[in-house]
C-alpha cells in the first residue's frame, strides 16, 4: 500500500507530497488518493508537491488530469508546485502547463502554507 504524506493548512488546503515516479505501476493508487483528498469536504483545495517526482508517464499525467477535472466539477482548487524541469517539459509538450495551476517557487503562500 502506498503512503502519501499530506498536511492540512489553516485555509483548508491539503498539501500532498508524492515521491518517485508517477507511472502505470502506481497511477491508479495515487489517483485514488488524490480523488479522496479532493472529494473530502474538509479540503477546499489540494496542492501537490512535485519536487520529488523523478518521472511522469502518460498514465501519471492522466490521473493528474482526472483529478483536475474532478476538482473543477466540485468547484475546488487543484494545483502543482515544485515541478522539476524534466517533468515540466512533459506539461509544456502536452500544453497542459496552460491548464494546470503550477507554482514555480513557494507553494501558493496565499493559501497559508510555506515549505519548511
Amino acid at each position: 500500500m502506498l503512503t502519501i504524506p499530506s498536511v492540512l493548512t489553516p485555509t483548508k488546503t491539503k498539501i500532498v507530497k508524492i515521491q518517485g515516479d508517477i507511472n502505470a505501476d502506481n497511477a491508479a493508487e495515487i489517483g485514488q488518493h488524490l480523488s479522496d483528498m479532493i472529494s473530502a469536504p474538509e479540503n477546499s483545495s489540494v496542492m501537490v508537491d512535485m519536487s520529488q517526482i523523478v518521472a511522469l508517464d502518460s498514465a501519471g499525467l492522466m490521473i493528474l488530469v482526472s483529478t483536475l477535472t474532478l476538482a473543477q466539477h466540485l468547484n475546488k482548487r487543484f494545483g502543482l508546485f515544485g515541478v522539476s524541469p524534466s517533468v515540466r517539459i512533459i506539461f509544456e509538450l502536452t500544453q497542459l502547463d496552460r491548464v494546470f495551476e503550477i507554482s514555480q517557487g513557494q507553494p501558493f503562500p496565499e493559501l497559508g502554507w510555506v515549505a519548511a
